[in-house]
């Protein structure tokens, strides 16, 4: 985890990784557990044998699951000393240009695109590359909006 002590120190490393999350393993029951919060229960992320032989020899998980994962990734990654508040502003883009097949590991990898002050705070967006181990391909890409506030 790369600790930062104040908010402001940030703004002189637009354009630089800021952090590397831990690896997080996605296995059947969080895909399972997705399936039953959104109501996706397409056959390649939750009817294993007919996953095994589908189009990835495996069931995957729902891109919007991977994505959902940014938040626990970030916390991993990134710590903030005097900011006691953030939230999500939204994104801008998102591409999954790789599957995550069942029981991968997925680690987060943050770059600082933009810094800009608000009222008591700062509005950061992020590239956040999701990459599987073992894998040249990232599974995901997000340019996420953030606003933390002091």
């Amino acid at each position: 985890m790369k600790h930062f002590d104040k908010l402001a120190d940030l703004q002189a490393l637009v354009g630089h990784e800021i952090g590397t999350s831990d690896w997080i393993t996605v296995d059947q029951k969080r895909i399972d557990l997705f399936a039953d919060a959104t109501g996706d229960h397409q056959w390649i992320h939750v009817d294993v044998a007919r996953a095994k032989a589908g189009p990835f020899g495996a069931p995957v998980a729902h891109g919007f699951l991977t994505l959902s994962l940014l938040p626990e990734m970030a916390a991993s990654a990134i710590e903030i000393a005097d900011v006691r508040m953030g939230v999500n502003y939204g994104l801008n883009r998102v591409r999954f240009p790789a599957p995550v097949p069942v029981d991968s590991r997925l680690r987060g990898r943050f770059k600082l695109l933009a810094y800009e002050p608000l009222d008591g705070g700062a509005q950061l967006t992020m590239e956040a590359t999701m990459e599987r181990e073992g894998s040249p391909k990232p599974v995901c890409v997000a340019e996420s909006v953030t606003r933390r506030f002091v």
